[in-house]
Order: C-alpha cells, then structure tokens, then sequence
C-alpha cells in the first residue's frame, strides 16, 4: 500500500510516499481501507517533535511511529474473528493519535477504539474532520464545567480546536462570543456565534464583557492576560502550555487561591467521544470546517500549508477516491 512515511524528524520534506505492507490485524481489530485523512497539528508536532519531550513518547534519536496521521474515514475491509460490533463493508470514522497511521491506504484499529459508523447519506470528507479539534473542545467544554445559560469566549475561533469549540457550546445553549480576525467574521458568525470580536482592530482582552470561561483555542495568549475577562471563580483553557509551561503549573495552583482558574485538560480519547461526536455530526449541530484539500501524494504541501498557523478550521487529505 502508499503511505506518507518519515523515519527522521524533520520539517515537513522529511515525508515521503513510499510503498509499505498493510498493517496486520488482530483477532479483535478491523482492516479500515482510508478514504479520507487530515493533517493537523498534533501530526506537525510529532513529525518535528516539537516541543522536545514529544521524543518520549515516539522515540529519542528517531519515530517508532513512521507512519503519522490522526483522523480517518474509510470502510472496513477485513475484520477479525472476534469482531462483532463491526462488519465488512461498514463505512466508519474514527481518531487514531498514539498509534497514528491515517495517512496510508490501509489503517487497522481495535474494534473498541475511537472508532463509529459514519452517519447515513455523509461523505467521507465530511466526518474525517470531526474529531481531533472536537476531542479538545469537548475536553474544554467539560473540564471547565460549562452549562446552558453561562457567557463564553473562545479565541481562535475558526481553527480546528475553535470552529467545534463554537459549535459544542452552542448545541448546549451557551452565549458565545468568538474572536477571528477581519476576513472570517462572517463565517464564524455561521458557525452560531452571537457575538464577534475583531482582534485586528484591537486587543480583545480589553473586552467590557466578562465571561464564565475563556477558550483560547490556539494557545496565543495567557491566563495574565486573559484575567480581567474572567468573572470571579471563572475559567481559562487553554490548547498550549503557555510561555515557561506556565498553564499545567497554574491549574494546579489557581484552585487553591479559590478565584479565577487555570485548568489544562487532557482530553480522553475513547469509543465513548467519537459516538458523542457522531450524534452532533449526524443532527446537524456540528459541521467540521473545511479549508484545502490535498491528495495523499501532495501531503508534503498539505504539511507547509498548516504549519504557516493560517489554516481555517482542518486540512483534508484524499486518501482513496470514493467509488
């Protein structure tokens, strides 16, 4: 099979297509022929391994993981003897981090990993996006404890992790106001918000609102900044560890001065979130953002493109054409 390979990190021309074997499957694991990937920033951070203690988990001197990719969708062409919540020809999407592996032809997973069918009558591509930015805004949503009726502010509101941020906490009734610049005020209006704020035509954090969370969904600001946004006992998230790894220090300190709070989420990563995100998906309430599209064979391209931090909402990548 093609896949996209790196055996050394490395910006994005240490990526090649080559030619590799197709992963093996378990008794329990399901052969996912790939029609439809992206690559986000979570790919870019492991494929440059950046920061540097991304070396622990994938390797000091080189990747154990060569094959990269977080996002899929396909339909099953094998399945295991043991298999039983799937079948062949099930059209699926699912999320893959740690074992990666979503940008070749051929993907196995376990049949109970963050895996689910995809929603009657939806195209591959739009499902394949649904789930690396939403896993973290969901994270964000829950960790901060929010809830019908409360104000909300996510900065970086067409990104990946702030496009679904946006849509989950409208589908929970939440008062959103959404920071973008100038050229996608109006699409992030689309996306539900009932107030925009232009951080080009100045400093959002001098905002005359107060929130009962603040979302920075692409890690550019910080809690100091973000404070006086913040009603007492309020939250700030954020998707970076800040400047210093300030945020994992903060959220384990701000509690204990029982004011305003830092909390840095570890999103869970299981069946139970992609079930979640299929049901939003399948009513409408949430709609992946799409930006470029690349074929696997221009997935060098693709990698450029995210890494100039301009990308709006996810970068599909086309795997196998639909039949």
């Amino acid at each position: 099979m093609k896949a996209a390979v790196h055996t050394r990190y490395g910006p994005p021309e240490v990526v090649r297509i080559q030619d590799v074997d197709k992963p093996a499957v378990g008794d329990r694991d399901v052969l996912v022929r790939v029609h439809t990937a992206t690559v986000n920033r979570t790919d870019c951070a492991y494929r440059a391994a950046r920061p540097f203690f991304i070396r622990l988990l994938t390797g000091l001197a080189r990747p154990r993981r060569t094959i990269l990719g977080t996002e899929f969708a396909g339909e099953i062409e094998a399945a295991g003897r043991g298999v039983t919540t799937f079948a062949v020809g099930d059209r699926v999407f699912g999320y893959n981090e740690g074992a990666f592996g979503t940008h070749a032809e051929y993907l196995s997973v376990p049949e109970d990993g963050s895996i689910a069918t995809i929603p009657e009558g939806m195209a591959f591509e739009q499902v394949a996006p649904g789930t690396e930015g939403a896993h973290y805004a969901l994270a964000f949503v829950r960790h901060a404890g929010t809830r019908a009726g409360q104000d909300v502010l996510v900065y970086g509101a067409t990104g990946g992790i702030g496009s679904a941020a946006v849509q989950l906490l409208k589908s929970l009734d939440v008062t959103v106001t959404a920071v973008c610049d100038t050229a996608n005020l109006e699409l992030v209006r689309g996306l539900g918000a009932d107030r925009v704020v232009d951080y080009t035509a100045g400093d959002f954090t001098e905002d005359e609102q107060t929130y009962d969370a603040v979302f920075d969904a692409v890690g550019k600001s910080t809690f100091g900044h973000c404070k006086r946004l913040l009603k007492p006992g309020a939250v700030y998230v954020s998707s970076e560890l800040g400047p210093w790894a300030q945020n994992p220090v903060l959220a384990l300190v701000t509690p204990l001065l029982r004011g305003r709070r830092v909390r840095f989420p570890v999103p869970r990563d299981n069946q139970e979130i992609v079930r979640h995100l299929r049901e939003l998906i399948a009513s409408g309430k949430f709609e992946p953002v799409i930006d470029r599209r690349y074929p696997l064979d221009q997935i060098v391209d693709a990698y450029r493109y995210v890494e100039t931090g301009q990308k709006i909402g996810n970068v599909v990548i086309t795997v196998a054409p639909t039949d």
